[in-house]
């Protein structure tokens, strides 16, 4: 009973009194994890400051019975949510021994690269995880590259054309393709860990990746983009991969955006490849010509703005020095921080959060408001 009056309370506006209820129920049950989850949101709603922030999302995090390399995930997790960094690239290096948390799973006899300099060397990056951390994370290549010989990428098949454009990489590896010889291998994902990466050093020069000369289907979108006229030209994209654990709650019903329709003289664009309903009448669908990202560069690149969800597309306007509104769940992903507008990771982007879990409308009010203006 006490979780149902704690969401009851929270949906009337009270988190001090949803927390009081939450904390009287782990008091009893310690262990119970949808109580710390609602707790999470309970004290952000409640106005605390960061450092409570910091201890409440631990306090989730770790007091549910995790342990061992899952725990230390969790931490990291905490850790770069809040900005604490090289701790929380220490603490992400668990990763490798949580069964299923790393895809694909490579196991090369070869020596991990230490981050010392590798002249006349073959050194092999590697994905791990999905497209959105690809494109956030080959922005190390020229740091790289500065420290030796030749740098490989093992790069998802959809992202080639498109990561090829990157400074510091001599040659892509294709997927289920022969693996050239190389001496030194890495995961992306550990190139921050290596580089001492902190909020003051993040490599944040763009555009580090540019549309590259073939696309493979230019000459199908050009007539959709020529559509625009002398409007402005703005896409949109409200869903992600249904693949990812927390798309249910970083997608949004595409009803929600419906406001935006207001604004005058603009041309509405679709980058979603999946049929479905639209959030109002009159979008110029690009989804279906977006066989690779390159060729959603080339639509980028004509678009003047943005407005995406929490997913790849956010990465990629942002790699390329576009302008890009970002709409996030009240407790993000760890790379967006917390209580910022601003990301240190991509210039060009703005963050709108969500002031309390689920409140997308809140959102494109304040987009609404802001294009406006």
């Amino acid at each position: 009973m006490s979780l149902d009056l704690a969401r009851k309370l929270l949906r009337q506006g009270n988190p001090q009194g949803a927390a009081l209820a939450l904390e009287r129920l782990l008091a009893g049950d310690p262990g119970h994890l949808p109580a710390h989850e609602l707790l999470t949101q309970a004290y952000l709603l409640g106005d605390r400051p960061s450092l409570a922030h910091k201890e409440l999302l631990r306090r989730t995090l770790w007091v549910t019975g995790i342990t061992g390399p899952r725990a230390e995930c969790a931490r990291a997790d905490a850790s770069l949510l809040f900005g604490e960094m090289p701790e929380g690239w220490d603490q992400y290096e668990a990763r490798f021994q949580v069964p299923g948390l790393i895809v694909p799973q490579r196991h090369f006899t070869h020596p991990r690269w230490d981050g010392t300099p590798f002249p006349g060397k073959t050194l092999l990056l590697h994905y791990e995880q999905g497209l959105g951390d690809t494109l956030m994370f080959v922005r190390y290549l020229p740091l790289v590259k500065a420290l030796g010989g030749r740098v490989l990428l093992a790069a998802q098949p959809a992202l080639a054309d498109l990561v090829a454009t990157c400074p510091g990489l001599d040659g892509l590896v294709p997927k289920g393709g022969p693996v050239p010889d190389f001496d030194l291998h890495l995961p992306l994902l550990s190139l921050p860990w290596i580089f001492r990466t902190t909020l003051d050093t993040i490599p944040y020069q763009v555009p580090y990746l540019r549309v590259p000369p073939q696309v493979p289907n230019r000459a199908a979108l050009d007539p959709l983009l020529a559509q625009a006229g002398d409007r402005l030209r703005i896409a949109l994209t409200w869903r992600g991969s249904a693949a990812h654990p927390r798309d249910p709650e970083r997608s949004l019903p595409p009803a929600a955006l419906a406001p935006l329709a207001a604004l005058p003289d603009v041309a509405w664009y679709s980058l979603q490849r999946e049929e479905g309903p639209e959030p109002f009448p009159g979008l110029i669908p690009l989804g279906p010509l977006l066989g690779t990202f390159s060729d959603t560069a080339h639509a980028l690149s004509a678009m003047d703005l943005l407005i995406t969800v929490d997913t790849a597309a956010a990465h990629l306007a942002g790699a390329l020095g576009l302008p890009a509104l970002v709409l996030l769940t009240h407790l993000p992903d760890w790379r967006w921080l917390m209580d910022r507008t601003d990301s240190p990771w991509y210039p060009t982007l703005r963050l709108y959060r969500q002031p309390a879990p689920g409140a997308w409308d809140a959102v494109v009010q304040r987009i609404l408001a802001d294009l406006t203006a």
